[in-house]
This record gives structure tokens, C-alpha cells and sequence, in this order.
């Protein structure tokens, strides 16, 4: 039988600082905290994983470049516990790095990006042969330029990978990235038919569905839905889950439906959402290996999301499943999710 989880991707460094406001051209923005972490989906996912408590095995797939960032990310992941084996290294290119400016007022995240090592990444570098996951998460189609090209016959690399893991034997998912909704749709649709679960987020399921589902900073959980019933009906998965700050919707192959709302986190707990999204997805992957229902997925995923907000780090609070649920217990429950159109 398949078991654990391959975390297969981008990787990077995430040099976070958080600030006091974002400036004007030529302003300036006081730093008032700062950290250093691993950081892109395959590092999160495969860290926080484990940190829920993980009693499967968790393994790292991509490339770094020959330097001391990517000496980093080996270490850091193998200190928490994670297989490293599988990463290959580069000469080529550094590691990939990236500052991120989160805003102490809003909580939200601007990023600044050096591709590096993953944009010379391809699919020979993700090749799943040897491994005995369950699962396969793999991110993030749109900021890849090797992998984002076509493949042989194959839409991209991404969908190469896909193709093989399934192949295998292997449950796919994919992580995206927030872009401009016409790079994440050209990214995404490739990938549908060779996903057996989809976890993104309110403006990624908008952009592949092509489904306007922001408005105004201000999320439309019933064209969340509807979004996600569309990608449903061009992809091959088994469900599709929809996180966004007030909640998460699951759509079933079925047509089944499962709203849940998030944790009412008192903004004074709150130091930053980077990592938020990550952990959201950790926590459904986590469930569902352990054989839990959709409803119970989008409640760990929610409580795990919860505790990642008290670091500024994207890993840095995540705690064991019990205490992620323990906490939304104290932190409660936001108001029930409403679908109804009228």
C-alpha cells in the first residue's frame, strides 16, 4: 500500500520582514520584526505535515542551486524531520529566494522574487520512479519557466509529472500561485485532467474557472462555488476545495457540497497570514491520509490555518493536530457560511 506524502517543486527562501506600512516610491517603511525560513509549497507542506504530527513518511523533491541557501533548505527540512534525499542540486543557478513584506495593519503580503534554481528546473528533476507516496503535492505551475513550457507532446512539464505520478499510482494535487488571472487560468487548465484533488484558494479558483469571485477585496463565496463546480466539471479530480479568510467549500465528484466556516482569530493573535494558505492545505492533506471525511479535512485545515497566524515565519506556529483543534475550539467559530443566491 502507498503511504506518505512526495512534496515535489518549488523551493525557496523565504526572507520575511514584517512592516509598519507599506511606503510610498522612495518612503520608507519601518521593519519591526524579520525572520528566515525554507519556504514555497513543497517546503510548507512537507514541514508543517509533520509538525501536525505526521506518523507517515514526509519527503522533499526539486532543486536548489550549490550554495548555502540550498544548504539551508536541506538542513531545515531534515531537522524537522523530512526526507531531503530526493532534492538535486545546481551549479547553474542559485537557490531561489524571496522577500516578503507583510503589513502589520492588514496582514497582507507583497512579494518579491528571485527564480533562481526552480526556473531551470525540469521534469527530470521531479521524477516520482522510487517513490511510495500516497500522495503527491506539487507547486507552483505559473513562476517556473522550464516547467512552464510545453513537454514532449505534454501542455507543460507540470502536466509530464502529473501524468507520470498518476501513472504510478500517486493521488495528485497541485498548489498555485496568486498571479495575474490570465497566467494562473493558462498554468492551471492544462493540469485539471491529471488531478485527483485540487486545494487552492478564492482567487486561483476564480482565475482557472473564469469566475470573478474577488470583488473589492471582499470574497463571493457563492461564485466560489460556482467556480469550483465549473473546474469540477473540466477536470478529473475528486473534489475541489475553496479556502478564503471567512471559509473553505468543498465540491465532491458526487456534486456534493461541504461549507465550513474558519476560525474566528482575534486580530491581536495575529502577526501575519504568510504560510496561512500552506497550512490551510497541510491540514486537509493530513486529514485525508488518515482517512477523515471532507467536513472534518476543512476543519483541520482551518485550524491549522488559525495557528499559522501567530508567526510571522510560514511554519513557525503550526502545532499538533489536537492543539491546532484545541485552539479553534477557544478561538471559536465564524458565522456559518451562507450559499443561498437569493
Amino acid at each position: 500500500m502507498r503511504r506518505g506524502v512526495l512534496c515535489a517543486g518549488a523551493l525557496t527562501v523565504d526572507r520575511v520582514k514584517r512592516i509598519a506600512g507599506w511606503p510610498q516610491e522612495e518612503g520608507l517603511a519601518e521593519i519591526l520584526g524579520e525572520d528566515r525560513q525554507g519556504g514555497a509549497s513543497s517546503f510548507n507542506m512537507a514541514v508543517d505535515l509533520v509538525k501536525l504530527g505526521a506518523d507517515f513518511p514526509v519527503a522533499v523533491q526539486g532543486l536548489v542551486g550549490a550554495d548555502a541557501d540550498g544548504r539551508f533548505i536541506r538542513e531545515t527540512l531534515a531537522a524537522h524531520g523530512v526526507d531531503a534525499s530526493r532534492i538535486a542540486s545546481t551549479d547553474t543557478a542559485p537557490s531561489s529566494y524571496t522577500e516578503v513584506m507583510s503589513d502589520a495593519a492588514t496582514g497582507r503580503r507583497t512579494f518579491f522574487h528571485r527564480p533562481g534554481a526552480n526556473a531551470v528546473m525540469g521534469p527530470e528533476h521531479l521524477d516520482v520512479a522510487g517513490s511510495n507516496a500516497r500522495y503527491l503535492h506539487l507547486g507552483m505551475p505559473g513562476i517556473h519557466d522550464r516547467l512552464d513550457r510545453p513537454d514532449g507532446g505534454d501542455a507543460s512539464g507540470w502536466v509530464t509529472v502529473l501524468r507520470a505520478a498518476r501513472a504510478a499510482g500517486i493521488k495528485t494535487n497541485v498548489e498555485l500561485v496568486t498571479l495575474a488571472p490570465e497566467r494562473i487560468a493558462a498554468a492551471a487548465r492544462p493540469l485539471l485532467p491529471h488531478l485527483d484533488l485540487l486545494v487552492v484558494n478564492d482567487a486561483e479558483i476564480g482565475a482557472t474557472a473564469g469566475v470573478r469571485t474577488v470583488d473589492g477585496g471582499r470574497t463571493d463565496a457563492i461564485a466560489c462555488l460556482a467556480a469550483a463546480r465549473a473546474v469540477m466539471a473540466a477536470g478529473a479530480m475528486e473534489f475541489a476545495v475553496v479556502h478564503f479568510p471567512m471559509g473553505a467549500i468543498a465540491v465532491a465528484r458526487d456534486g456534493s457540497v461541504v461549507a465550513q466556516p474558519s476560525v474566528a482569530a482575534p486580530p491581536e493573535a495575529v502577526a501575519g497570514a504568510n504560510g496561512a494558505g500552506d497550512a490551510f492545505a497541510a491540514g486537509v492533506l493530513f486529514a485525508l491520509h488518515g482517512g477523515a471525511g471532507l467536513r472534518d479535512a476543512l476543519v483541520l485545515g482551518h485550524a491549522a490555518a488559525a495557528a499559522s497566524l501567530r508567526a510571522l515565519s510560514t511554519i513557525g506556529s503550526v502545532e499538533p493536530a489536537d492543539a491546532c483543534l484545541a485552539l479553534a475550539a477557544r478561538w471559536g467559530w465564524r458565522d456559518p457560511l451562507s450559499l443561498d443566491p437569493s
